[in-house]
Order: C-alpha cells, then sequence, then structure tokens
C-alpha cells in the first residue's frame, strides 16, 4: 500500500513562509518523480513543482525564486519550502508520487495567505 501525507500547510501572512512535508509509506527512492499540485477555489488542480529520482527539479513560474522543493530520501520526505507567499497561493496543495505509469495523491494540506 502506497500512501502519501501531507503535513504543514496553514495560514500565513503575505510575504511568510511555510514548509510543507509529504512522507511516503516506504521508499521513496519507488517514485520515478514526486511532485507538488495545488488546487485553489475554483480552479484546476496545477504542477507547482516536481523532482526526479535524479534530484532534478521543474518548477511552475509562478513557484522560480520563491519555492524549492527538496527531498530527504532517509526520511522518505518530500518538502516544499514557500517563501515571499502571496494571497494569489492559497490553495490546496497536494503530493504526487509516479511509479511506472501509477499516480499516487496524497490527501491535501490547505494553505492560506492572507493579505
Amino acid at each position: 500500500q502506497v500512501q502519501l501525507v501531507e503535513s504543514g500547510g496553514g495560514l500565513v501572512q503575505a510575504g511568510g513562509s511555510l514548509r510543507l512535508s509529504c512522507a511516503a509509506s516506504g521508499s521513496i527512492f519507488r517514485f520515478n518523480v514526486l511532485g507538488w499540485y495545488r488546487q485553489a477555489p475554483g480552479k484546476q488542480r496545477e504542477l507547482v513543482a516536481s523532482i526526479d529520482r535524479g534530484g532534478q527539479t521543474n518548477y511552475a513560474d509562478s513557484a522560480k525564486g520563491r519555492f524549492t522543493i527538496s527531498r530527504d530520501n532517509g526520511k522518505n520526505t518530500m518538502y516544499l519550502q514557500m517563501n515571499s507567499l502571496k494571497p494569489e497561493d492559497t490553495a490546496d496543495f497536494y503530493c504526487h508520487g509516479k511509479i511506472d505509469w501509477q499516480n499516487f495523491w496524497g490527501q491535501g494540506t490547505q494553505v492560506t495567505v492572507s493579505s
């Protein structure tokens, strides 16, 4: 059973920071790629950042320069450090992992940025 569990969301003022965590059941080396997606009210889910098994990262334009994705293989955990948060970053954030053709999602964690 593959499980991804997010934590770290919350309410923060604009300009503040949050660090999201995604803990995987078992080794995260199983995943070809891990990523963070977000879904704002009334909008489609969108990719924020991803990191592959080799550590190569990819960011949405809106995240570049503000967010950093990383992984701690020893802790089987992926992180998203979010700095300089803006009200438009308000969304539910989801952890995603892909093993071959299978996609796995966490339950989501809410991030609210107040102006």
